[in-house]
Protein backbone atom coordinates (compact mmCIF):
# COMPACT_ATOMS: atom_id res chain seq x y z
CA UNK A 1 0.00 0.00 0.00
CA UNK A 2 1.60 3.80 -0.83
CA UNK A 3 0.50 6.68 0.96
CA UNK A 4 0.72 9.53 -1.28
CA UNK A 5 1.27 12.08 1.83
CA UNK A 6 1.55 15.52 -0.98
CA UNK A 7 -0.79 15.89 -3.95
CA UNK A 8 -1.38 19.33 -4.92
CA UNK A 9 -0.79 20.67 -8.23
CA UNK A 10 2.28 22.58 -8.35
CA UNK A 11 1.70 25.04 -10.47
CA UNK A 12 -0.39 26.38 -7.92
CA UNK A 13 0.42 28.90 -5.59
CA UNK A 14 0.97 27.72 -1.60
CA UNK A 15 1.96 29.77 1.15
CA UNK A 16 4.24 28.79 3.32
CA UNK A 17 2.08 28.76 6.16
CA UNK A 18 -0.60 26.21 4.10
CA UNK A 19 2.46 24.13 3.27
CA UNK A 20 3.19 23.61 6.76
CA UNK A 21 -0.25 22.72 7.95
CA UNK A 22 -0.52 20.38 5.33
CA UNK A 23 2.93 18.42 6.61
CA UNK A 24 1.74 18.77 9.68
CA UNK A 25 -1.26 16.53 8.88
CA UNK A 26 0.35 14.21 6.33
CA UNK A 27 2.58 13.56 8.93
CA UNK A 28 0.13 12.99 11.38
CA UNK A 29 -1.60 10.70 9.01
CA UNK A 30 1.46 8.21 8.34
CA UNK A 31 1.97 7.94 12.52
CA UNK A 32 -1.44 6.89 12.80
CA UNK A 33 -1.31 4.33 10.16
CA UNK A 34 2.90 3.09 11.41
CA UNK A 35 1.51 2.16 14.57
CA UNK A 36 -1.51 0.23 12.93
CA UNK A 37 1.70 -1.54 11.40
CA UNK A 38 0.45 -0.60 8.04
CA UNK A 39 3.30 0.24 5.48
CA UNK A 40 4.02 3.34 4.41
CA UNK A 41 5.87 5.29 1.21
CA UNK A 42 8.76 5.82 3.81
CA UNK A 43 9.84 2.64 3.92
CA UNK A 44 11.61 3.98 7.25
CA UNK A 45 9.86 2.63 10.02
CA UNK A 46 10.17 -1.45 10.87
CA UNK A 47 8.79 -1.28 14.31
CA UNK A 48 5.82 0.35 15.74
CA UNK A 49 6.95 3.65 16.56
CA UNK A 50 6.30 4.90 20.33
CA UNK A 51 5.12 8.04 21.01
CA UNK A 52 8.93 9.57 21.26
CA UNK A 53 10.41 7.64 17.87
CA UNK A 54 7.45 9.98 16.22
CA UNK A 55 9.29 12.85 17.97
CA UNK A 56 12.30 11.71 16.03
CA UNK A 57 10.59 11.08 12.63
CA UNK A 58 9.31 14.20 12.78
CA UNK A 59 12.44 16.08 13.18
CA UNK A 60 13.78 12.71 10.33
CA UNK A 61 10.80 13.67 7.36
CA UNK A 62 10.48 16.97 7.62
CA UNK A 63 11.66 19.67 6.01
CA UNK A 64 14.97 20.41 8.39
CA UNK A 65 16.38 23.74 9.50
CA UNK A 66 19.51 24.54 8.77
CA UNK A 67 20.81 23.39 11.90
CA UNK A 68 20.03 20.03 11.11
CA UNK A 69 22.28 20.11 8.74
CA UNK A 70 25.12 21.45 10.17
CA UNK A 71 24.37 18.47 12.90
CA UNK A 72 24.78 16.27 9.71
CA UNK A 73 27.84 18.06 8.90
CA UNK A 74 29.54 17.51 11.66
CA UNK A 75 28.33 14.13 13.06
CA UNK A 76 28.02 12.33 9.55
CA UNK A 77 30.52 14.02 7.67
CA UNK A 78 33.23 16.08 8.96
CA UNK A 79 34.99 12.56 11.53
CA UNK A 80 35.86 10.84 8.02
CA UNK A 81 37.64 13.86 6.53
CA UNK A 82 38.99 14.83 9.88
CA UNK A 83 41.19 11.62 10.43
CA UNK A 84 44.61 12.22 10.17
CA UNK A 85 44.49 9.76 7.25
CA UNK A 86 42.72 12.06 5.14
CA UNK A 87 44.53 15.34 5.76
CA UNK A 88 48.31 15.01 5.30
CA UNK A 89 49.35 18.51 6.24
CA UNK A 90 51.48 19.06 2.80
CA UNK A 91 47.76 18.71 1.24
CA UNK A 92 48.54 15.73 -0.77
CA UNK A 93 45.18 14.15 -0.01
CA UNK A 94 44.97 10.30 -0.53
CA UNK A 95 42.37 9.18 -2.99
CA UNK A 96 41.56 6.07 -1.63
CA UNK A 97 41.12 5.16 2.15
CA UNK A 98 39.36 2.35 3.69
CA UNK A 99 35.44 2.48 4.99
CA UNK A 100 36.87 2.57 7.93
CA UNK A 101 39.18 5.77 7.37
CA UNK A 102 42.66 3.68 7.17
CA UNK A 103 45.23 3.89 4.80
CA UNK A 104 44.94 0.82 2.28
CA UNK A 105 47.57 -1.72 4.02
CA UNK A 106 48.60 -4.24 1.45
CA UNK A 107 49.36 -6.47 4.42
CA UNK A 108 46.08 -6.46 5.74
CA UNK A 109 44.35 -5.24 2.88
CA UNK A 110 40.90 -4.35 2.84
CA UNK A 111 38.32 -6.17 0.53
CA UNK A 112 36.31 -2.59 -0.33
CA UNK A 113 39.63 -1.69 -2.23
CA UNK A 114 40.87 -4.95 -3.07
CA UNK A 115 37.77 -6.53 -4.95
CA UNK A 116 35.56 -3.01 -6.36
CA UNK A 117 33.73 -2.93 -9.04
CA UNK A 118 35.69 -1.97 -12.21
CA UNK A 119 37.05 1.31 -13.00
CA UNK A 120 37.08 3.17 -9.62
CA UNK A 121 39.88 2.01 -8.04
CA UNK A 122 43.67 1.95 -9.31
CA UNK A 123 45.64 2.17 -6.59
CA UNK A 124 48.77 2.71 -8.57
CA UNK A 125 47.45 6.46 -9.03
CA UNK A 126 46.75 9.21 -7.37
CA UNK A 127 44.10 11.18 -8.84
CA UNK A 128 44.44 14.89 -9.06
CA UNK A 129 40.47 15.46 -8.96
CA UNK A 130 40.11 13.77 -5.60
CA UNK A 131 42.75 16.01 -4.10
CA UNK A 132 40.56 19.19 -5.45
CA UNK A 133 37.16 17.67 -4.82
CA UNK A 134 38.95 16.95 -0.84
CA UNK A 135 39.43 20.99 -1.20
CA UNK A 136 36.36 21.98 -1.88
CA UNK A 137 35.00 20.11 0.97
CA UNK A 138 37.36 21.50 3.60
CA UNK A 139 36.07 24.85 1.98
CA UNK A 140 32.17 23.92 2.38
CA UNK A 141 33.51 23.32 6.11
CA UNK A 142 35.02 26.87 6.66
CA UNK A 143 32.27 28.52 5.02
CA UNK A 144 29.45 26.93 7.46
CA UNK A 145 31.20 26.75 10.19
CA UNK A 146 33.92 29.54 10.73
CA UNK A 147 36.52 26.82 12.05
CA UNK A 148 39.82 28.19 10.83
CA UNK A 149 41.52 24.10 10.86
CA UNK A 150 38.85 23.32 8.01
CA UNK A 151 40.27 26.76 6.05
CA UNK A 152 43.59 25.91 7.19
CA UNK A 153 43.35 22.37 5.59
CA UNK A 154 42.05 23.74 2.30
CA UNK A 155 44.62 25.61 2.07
CA UNK A 156 47.23 22.87 2.72
CA UNK A 157 45.75 21.22 -0.59
CA UNK A 158 45.46 24.80 -2.80
CA UNK A 159 49.35 25.03 -2.33
CA UNK A 160 49.68 21.43 -3.26
CA UNK A 161 48.02 21.11 -5.91
CA UNK A 162 49.23 24.98 -7.37
CA UNK A 163 53.21 23.21 -6.91
CA UNK A 164 52.27 19.93 -8.55
CA UNK A 165 48.96 19.58 -10.42
CA UNK A 166 48.80 22.68 -12.62
CA UNK A 167 51.14 22.66 -15.92
CA UNK A 168 52.92 25.72 -17.13
CA UNK A 169 53.77 26.27 -20.42
CA UNK A 170 57.77 26.86 -21.06
CA UNK A 171 58.72 30.69 -21.16
CA UNK A 172 56.05 32.10 -20.27
CA UNK A 173 56.18 34.60 -17.45
CA UNK A 174 55.72 33.97 -13.77
CA UNK A 175 54.24 36.97 -13.26
CA UNK A 176 50.79 35.40 -15.43
CA UNK A 177 50.35 32.92 -12.95
CA UNK A 178 50.12 28.91 -12.93
CA UNK A 179 48.31 26.22 -15.18
CA UNK A 180 48.65 28.25 -18.11
CA UNK A 181 49.20 24.33 -19.72
CA UNK A 182 46.16 22.77 -18.22
CA UNK A 183 46.25 20.63 -15.18
CA UNK A 184 47.39 17.20 -14.67
CA UNK A 185 45.38 14.15 -14.08
CA UNK A 186 47.81 11.98 -11.82
CA UNK A 187 51.03 11.07 -9.86
CA UNK A 188 52.15 7.41 -9.78
CA UNK A 189 51.52 6.49 -6.10
CA UNK A 190 54.61 5.62 -4.93
CA UNK A 191 55.75 9.14 -6.55
CA UNK A 192 57.11 11.39 -3.79
CA UNK A 193 58.65 14.15 -6.36
CA UNK A 194 55.20 13.98 -7.84
CA UNK A 195 55.70 14.22 -11.31
CA UNK A 196 52.38 15.14 -13.31
CA UNK A 197 50.85 12.38 -15.82
CA UNK A 198 50.15 11.61 -18.89
CA UNK A 199 51.41 13.45 -21.40
CA UNK A 200 49.20 16.54 -23.21
CA UNK A 201 46.86 14.24 -25.32
CA UNK A 202 46.31 12.08 -23.26
CA UNK A 203 44.43 14.62 -20.29
CA UNK A 204 41.00 14.27 -20.35
CA UNK A 205 39.00 17.34 -20.26
CA UNK A 206 35.85 16.73 -17.52
CA UNK A 207 39.28 15.70 -15.48
CA UNK A 208 40.59 19.34 -15.77
CA UNK A 209 37.27 20.90 -14.55
CA UNK A 210 37.98 19.15 -11.29
CA UNK A 211 41.32 20.15 -11.02
CA UNK A 212 39.46 23.49 -10.66
CA UNK A 213 36.78 22.53 -8.05
CA UNK A 214 39.17 23.10 -4.98
CA UNK A 215 40.52 26.62 -6.29
CA UNK A 216 37.01 27.72 -7.20
CA UNK A 217 35.87 27.54 -4.20
CA UNK A 218 38.98 28.96 -2.20
CA UNK A 219 38.75 31.42 -4.32
CA UNK A 220 34.95 31.93 -3.47
CA UNK A 221 35.70 31.94 0.02
CA UNK A 222 39.07 34.76 0.02
CA UNK A 223 39.01 36.44 -3.37
CA UNK A 224 42.77 35.56 -3.36
CA UNK A 225 44.04 37.48 -6.75
CA UNK A 226 46.75 34.55 -7.50
CA UNK A 227 44.45 31.59 -7.19
CA UNK A 228 42.25 33.39 -9.88
CA UNK A 229 45.15 33.68 -12.08
CA UNK A 230 45.21 30.45 -12.27
CA UNK A 231 41.77 29.36 -12.78
CA UNK A 232 41.61 31.88 -15.48
CA UNK A 233 45.06 30.03 -17.15
CA UNK A 234 43.51 26.91 -17.20
CA UNK A 235 39.71 27.51 -17.77
CA UNK A 236 41.48 29.32 -20.82
CA UNK A 237 43.70 26.44 -21.82
CA UNK A 238 40.82 23.98 -21.56
CA UNK A 239 38.70 26.30 -24.08
CA UNK A 240 41.78 26.98 -26.51
CA UNK A 241 42.84 22.90 -26.41
CA UNK A 242 40.10 20.91 -26.39
CA UNK A 243 37.12 23.16 -28.09
CA UNK A 244 36.28 21.57 -31.42
CA UNK A 245 34.77 23.81 -34.09
CA UNK A 246 33.35 20.79 -36.33
CA UNK A 247 31.18 19.71 -33.74
CA UNK A 248 31.32 23.16 -31.89
CA UNK A 249 31.53 21.38 -28.27
CA UNK A 250 34.09 20.34 -25.93
CA UNK A 251 36.23 17.36 -26.87
CA UNK A 252 36.58 14.82 -24.92
CA UNK A 253 40.81 13.56 -24.94
CA UNK A 254 43.14 14.30 -28.05
CA UNK A 255 43.99 11.08 -28.58
CA UNK A 256 43.09 7.63 -28.21
CA UNK A 257 44.78 6.82 -24.18
CA UNK A 258 43.56 3.41 -22.14
CA UNK A 259 39.50 3.24 -22.65
CA UNK A 260 39.26 6.86 -23.52
CA UNK A 261 38.86 7.30 -27.36
CA UNK A 262 39.35 11.02 -29.72
CA UNK A 263 35.63 10.24 -30.99
CA UNK A 264 34.20 10.46 -27.93
CA UNK A 265 31.30 13.79 -27.47
CA UNK A 266 30.42 13.27 -23.84
CA UNK A 267 28.30 15.33 -21.91
CA UNK A 268 30.35 15.51 -18.75
CA UNK A 269 33.13 17.62 -20.48
CA UNK A 270 29.97 20.26 -21.41
CA UNK A 271 28.53 19.96 -18.29
CA UNK A 272 31.60 20.04 -15.70
CA UNK A 273 32.81 23.00 -16.91
CA UNK A 274 29.80 24.58 -15.56
CA UNK A 275 29.31 22.47 -12.61
CA UNK A 276 33.24 21.91 -11.39
CA UNK A 277 34.17 25.79 -11.00
CA UNK A 278 31.89 28.27 -13.65
CA UNK A 279 28.91 28.66 -12.15
CA UNK A 280 30.44 29.41 -8.64
CA UNK A 281 32.64 31.94 -9.08
CA UNK A 282 31.20 33.81 -12.87
CA UNK A 283 29.24 35.97 -10.44
CA UNK A 284 31.68 37.32 -8.27
CA UNK A 285 34.22 37.50 -11.32
CA UNK A 286 35.86 40.79 -11.26
CA UNK A 287 34.41 42.64 -14.86
CA UNK A 288 38.04 43.18 -15.59
CA UNK A 289 40.85 41.21 -15.18
CA UNK A 290 44.75 41.57 -16.78
CA UNK A 291 42.79 44.15 -19.53
CA UNK A 292 40.06 40.94 -20.10
CA UNK A 293 36.38 41.83 -19.91
CA UNK A 294 36.42 38.66 -17.95
CA UNK A 295 32.92 38.34 -16.17
CA UNK A 296 31.43 39.31 -20.05
CA UNK A 297 33.88 36.96 -21.22
CA UNK A 298 32.69 33.75 -18.79
CA UNK A 299 28.79 34.38 -19.06
CA UNK A 300 29.40 34.25 -23.17
CA UNK A 301 30.88 30.79 -22.65
CA UNK A 302 28.15 29.86 -19.96
CA UNK A 303 25.62 30.65 -22.62
CA UNK A 304 27.46 28.74 -24.95
CA UNK A 305 27.41 25.89 -23.24
CA UNK A 306 23.89 25.51 -22.22
CA UNK A 307 23.11 25.96 -26.07
CA UNK A 308 25.40 23.18 -26.99
CA UNK A 309 23.91 20.33 -24.28
CA UNK A 310 19.99 21.21 -24.94
CA UNK A 311 20.48 21.19 -28.66
CA UNK A 312 22.92 18.26 -28.54
CA UNK A 313 22.31 16.14 -25.80
CA UNK A 314 18.69 16.33 -24.84
CA UNK A 315 16.05 14.04 -26.10
CA UNK A 316 12.97 15.94 -25.77
CA UNK A 317 11.44 12.36 -26.82
CA UNK A 318 12.71 11.01 -23.20
CA UNK A 319 12.79 13.94 -21.76
CA UNK A 320 16.94 13.33 -20.60
CA UNK A 321 19.87 14.14 -21.80
CA UNK A 322 22.44 11.58 -23.16
CA UNK A 323 25.09 10.98 -21.67
CA UNK A 324 27.43 10.37 -24.90
CA UNK A 325 26.46 11.77 -28.21
CA UNK A 326 29.26 9.76 -29.80
CA UNK A 327 27.75 6.90 -32.36
CA UNK A 328 23.29 5.59 -32.26
CA UNK A 329 24.73 3.28 -30.03
CA UNK A 330 25.56 5.86 -27.26
CA UNK A 331 21.98 7.40 -27.48
CA UNK A 332 20.02 4.66 -25.62
CA UNK A 333 18.98 4.55 -22.22
CA UNK A 334 20.96 2.42 -19.88
CA UNK A 335 24.18 3.89 -21.41
CA UNK A 336 26.33 5.33 -19.15
CA UNK A 337 25.94 8.84 -18.05
CA UNK A 338 22.79 8.85 -19.61
CA UNK A 339 20.44 8.85 -15.88
CA UNK A 340 18.55 11.15 -13.49
CA UNK A 341 21.70 12.37 -12.09
CA UNK A 342 23.08 13.63 -15.02
CA UNK A 343 19.62 14.92 -16.88
CA UNK A 344 18.28 17.04 -13.44
CA UNK A 345 22.30 18.85 -12.71
CA UNK A 346 22.48 19.79 -16.52
CA UNK A 347 18.82 21.64 -16.21
CA UNK A 348 19.84 23.18 -12.81
CA UNK A 349 22.80 24.18 -14.47
CA UNK A 350 20.98 25.48 -17.58
CA UNK A 351 19.04 27.00 -14.80
CA UNK A 352 20.82 28.88 -13.12
CA UNK A 353 22.83 29.64 -16.59
CA UNK A 354 19.47 31.40 -17.54
CA UNK A 355 18.96 33.75 -14.56
CA UNK A 356 22.53 34.94 -14.57
CA UNK A 357 22.54 36.17 -17.95
CA UNK A 358 19.04 37.01 -18.80
CA UNK A 359 18.88 34.20 -21.09
CA UNK A 360 15.08 33.46 -20.02
CA UNK A 361 14.41 31.02 -23.02
CA UNK A 362 16.67 28.47 -20.61
CA UNK A 363 15.10 29.26 -17.84
CA UNK A 364 11.62 28.36 -19.44
CA UNK A 365 13.40 25.65 -20.84
CA UNK A 366 14.78 23.84 -17.59
CA UNK A 367 11.41 24.78 -15.59
CA UNK A 368 9.31 22.41 -18.01
CA UNK A 369 11.50 19.53 -17.90
CA UNK A 370 12.78 19.56 -14.55
CA UNK A 371 9.92 18.73 -12.62
CA UNK A 372 9.09 16.19 -15.41
CA UNK A 373 12.23 13.96 -13.88
CA UNK A 374 11.90 14.78 -10.65
CA UNK A 375 8.20 13.35 -10.71
CA UNK A 376 9.28 10.16 -13.17
CA UNK A 377 12.47 9.61 -10.70
CA UNK A 378 10.39 10.10 -7.22
CA UNK A 379 9.15 6.60 -6.75
CA UNK A 380 6.35 4.77 -4.53
CA UNK A 381 8.06 4.34 -1.82
CA UNK A 382 9.04 7.94 -1.33
CA UNK A 383 12.78 7.55 -2.54
CA UNK A 384 14.48 8.44 -6.00
CA UNK A 385 15.14 6.06 -8.16
CA UNK A 386 18.76 5.96 -10.27
CA UNK A 387 18.12 5.85 -14.03
CA UNK A 388 15.37 4.53 -16.78
CA UNK A 389 16.17 0.96 -18.32
CA UNK A 390 16.02 0.52 -21.74
CA UNK A 391 12.71 -1.78 -20.99
CA UNK A 392 10.90 1.41 -19.45
CA UNK A 393 11.12 0.69 -15.95
CA UNK A 394 13.39 2.68 -13.42
CA UNK A 395 16.42 0.99 -11.65
CA UNK A 396 15.20 1.65 -7.76
CA UNK A 397 19.26 1.53 -6.28
CA UNK A 398 20.62 4.46 -5.02
CA UNK A 399 23.84 6.00 -6.24
CA UNK A 400 24.75 8.77 -3.45
CA UNK A 401 25.30 11.56 -5.81
CA UNK A 402 22.63 10.99 -7.91
CA UNK A 403 20.06 11.15 -4.57
CA UNK A 404 22.55 13.85 -3.97
CA UNK A 405 21.08 16.02 -7.09
CA UNK A 406 17.56 15.18 -7.29
CA UNK A 407 17.48 16.38 -3.61
CA UNK A 408 19.44 19.98 -4.73
CA UNK A 409 17.09 20.70 -7.39
CA UNK A 410 14.00 19.50 -6.05
CA UNK A 411 15.02 21.92 -2.74
CA UNK A 412 16.31 24.87 -5.02
CA UNK A 413 13.09 24.72 -6.93
CA UNK A 414 11.04 24.86 -3.64
CA UNK A 415 12.48 28.28 -3.27
CA UNK A 416 10.63 29.15 -6.06
CA UNK A 417 7.04 27.07 -5.42
CA UNK A 418 7.34 25.43 -2.29
CA UNK A 419 4.89 22.72 -3.41
CA UNK A 420 8.76 21.14 -4.79
CA UNK A 421 9.42 20.56 -1.09
CA UNK A 422 7.08 17.54 -0.77
CA UNK A 423 9.84 15.36 -2.20
CA UNK A 424 11.97 15.85 0.25
CA UNK A 425 11.05 14.82 3.78
CA UNK A 426 11.34 10.85 2.88
CA UNK A 427 14.16 11.24 0.45
CA UNK A 428 15.82 13.48 3.28
CA UNK A 429 15.13 10.54 5.85
CA UNK A 430 16.08 7.76 3.96
CA UNK A 431 18.90 9.80 3.07
CA UNK A 432 20.16 10.48 7.26
CA UNK A 433 18.75 6.80 7.77
CA UNK A 434 20.17 4.70 4.95
CA UNK A 435 22.99 6.32 3.11
CA UNK A 436 24.98 7.91 5.74
CA UNK A 437 27.43 4.94 7.47
CA UNK A 438 26.55 5.57 10.62
CA UNK A 439 29.93 3.64 12.52
CA UNK A 440 32.59 5.43 10.71
CA UNK A 441 30.84 8.09 9.08
CA UNK A 442 30.28 9.83 5.65
CA UNK A 443 28.00 8.34 2.69
CA UNK A 444 28.10 5.01 1.27
CA UNK A 445 28.37 5.29 -2.69
CA UNK A 446 26.05 2.35 -3.25
CA UNK A 447 22.56 1.03 -0.95
CA UNK A 448 20.34 -1.62 -2.70
CA UNK A 449 16.82 -0.64 -2.65
CA UNK A 450 16.09 -4.39 -2.33
CA UNK A 451 17.74 -4.45 1.92
CA UNK A 452 18.85 -0.90 2.56
CA UNK A 453 22.50 -2.30 2.73
CA UNK A 454 25.27 -0.94 1.24
CA UNK A 455 27.08 -2.94 -1.39
CA UNK A 456 30.45 -2.78 -0.20
CA UNK A 457 32.26 -3.16 -3.57
CA UNK A 458 31.68 0.50 -3.93
CA UNK A 459 34.01 2.07 -1.52
CA UNK A 460 33.28 4.99 -0.11
CA UNK A 461 36.74 6.98 -1.12
CA UNK A 462 37.82 6.32 -4.72
CA UNK A 463 38.99 7.40 -7.81
CA UNK A 464 35.39 9.33 -8.85
CA UNK A 465 34.08 9.41 -4.99
CA UNK A 466 35.67 12.29 -2.49
CA UNK A 467 33.21 14.75 -0.03
CA UNK A 468 32.68 16.53 -3.15
CA UNK A 469 28.74 15.50 -3.53
CA UNK A 470 28.19 15.12 0.14
CA UNK A 471 29.56 18.84 1.02
CA UNK A 472 27.77 20.33 -1.89
CA UNK A 473 24.52 18.32 -0.79
CA UNK A 474 24.95 19.88 3.28
CA UNK A 475 25.69 23.46 2.02
CA UNK A 476 22.38 22.90 -0.56
CA UNK A 477 20.65 21.13 2.09
CA UNK A 478 21.34 24.73 4.71
CA UNK A 479 20.54 27.60 2.30
CA UNK A 480 17.54 25.90 0.68
CA UNK A 481 16.44 24.98 4.72
CA UNK A 482 16.77 27.97 5.90
CA UNK A 483 14.96 29.57 3.14
CA UNK A 484 12.04 27.98 3.26
CA UNK A 485 11.40 28.43 6.81
CA UNK A 486 11.98 32.33 6.25
CA UNK A 487 15.47 31.96 8.54
CA UNK A 488 18.65 33.62 7.38
CA UNK A 489 21.68 32.01 6.64
CA UNK A 490 25.10 32.69 8.21
CA UNK A 491 28.08 31.94 6.13
CA UNK A 492 31.76 32.48 6.69
CA UNK A 493 34.25 34.28 4.63
CA UNK A 494 37.70 34.69 5.00
CA UNK A 495 38.85 37.60 2.62
CA UNK A 496 42.54 37.99 1.58
CA UNK A 497 44.09 40.69 3.34
CA UNK A 498 45.27 43.44 1.65
CA UNK A 499 42.58 43.90 -0.95
CA UNK A 500 39.77 46.03 -1.09
CA UNK A 501 36.21 44.01 0.43
CA UNK A 502 33.94 42.87 -2.50
CA UNK A 503 30.91 44.94 -3.51
CA UNK A 504 28.36 43.67 -1.24
CA UNK A 505 26.42 42.17 -5.03
CA UNK A 506 29.54 39.71 -4.80
CA UNK A 507 29.32 38.02 -1.93
CA UNK A 508 27.12 35.21 -2.13
CA UNK A 509 25.62 32.35 -0.86
CA UNK A 510 27.37 29.17 -2.70
CA UNK A 511 25.72 29.17 -6.55
CA UNK A 512 22.58 31.32 -5.05
CA UNK A 513 21.16 34.95 -5.71
CA UNK A 514 20.12 36.32 -1.96
CA UNK A 515 20.08 39.87 0.12
CA UNK A 516 22.73 40.74 1.87
CA UNK A 517 22.26 41.77 5.36
CA UNK A 518 24.04 45.34 5.62
CA UNK A 519 23.87 45.55 9.24
CA UNK A 520 26.09 42.26 9.12
CA UNK A 521 28.27 43.52 6.37
CA UNK A 522 28.99 46.68 7.30
CA UNK A 523 29.00 46.21 11.20
CA UNK A 524 33.35 45.26 11.08
CA UNK A 525 35.01 45.60 7.98
CA UNK A 526 36.68 42.13 8.76
CA UNK A 527 36.96 39.94 11.85
CA UNK A 528 39.81 38.42 13.22
CA UNK A 529 43.11 36.80 11.27
CA UNK A 530 41.18 33.03 10.56
CA UNK A 531 44.93 31.94 8.75
CA UNK A 532 47.89 33.78 7.97
CA UNK A 533 47.17 36.31 5.68
CA UNK A 534 43.13 35.88 5.85
CA UNK A 535 40.81 37.51 7.84
CA UNK A 536 37.26 36.29 8.67
CA UNK A 537 33.65 37.84 7.90
CA UNK A 538 30.62 36.57 9.17
CA UNK A 539 27.50 37.45 6.53
CA UNK A 540 24.18 36.90 6.94
CA UNK A 541 22.02 36.31 3.79
CA UNK A 542 18.21 36.67 3.32
CA UNK A 543 16.06 35.93 0.47
CA UNK A 544 18.11 33.09 -1.21
CA UNK A 545 16.76 32.63 -4.94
Amino acid sequence: MTIQMFSWNKKQLVSKAFFQKVLCLGFSLVFFLTSLGVPTAQALVIAKPSAADNADLIIETGIPYGDRWIKHLKEDLLPFWELETARPENGNFPTYRCNDGSLFDPNKPCPELVNPVPGIVNLDREYVRSKSRQVFAYGVAYNLTGEAKYLQWAKNGVDFLRQYALVNKPGVDPNVGKGTGGAYTFFDANDQSFVGKPEQEYRISQDMTYALSGLTFFYYLTRDPEILKDIVNVKNYIFDYYYDKEWDLISWIKADFESNTSDQRELVAQLDQVYAYMILITPILPDEFNGVQLKKQWEDDLVHLATIMSEQFYTPDKNIFWGAITNTEKRKLGTDHTDFGHSIKTLWLIYSIGKLTGHYEFVLFAQEAAPKILETAYLDDGTWGRRENPDGTIDPDKEWWILAELDQVAATFSLRDPSYAEYLPTTYAYWFKYMVDHEHKEIWHWVNAADNKPDIQFPKQHSWKNAFHTFEHAIVGYLTGQEIHDEPSKLYFAFKEGIPLPEITKIRPYIYAAKVSPISFYSKILEEEVIPGYRKKTVFFTDIR
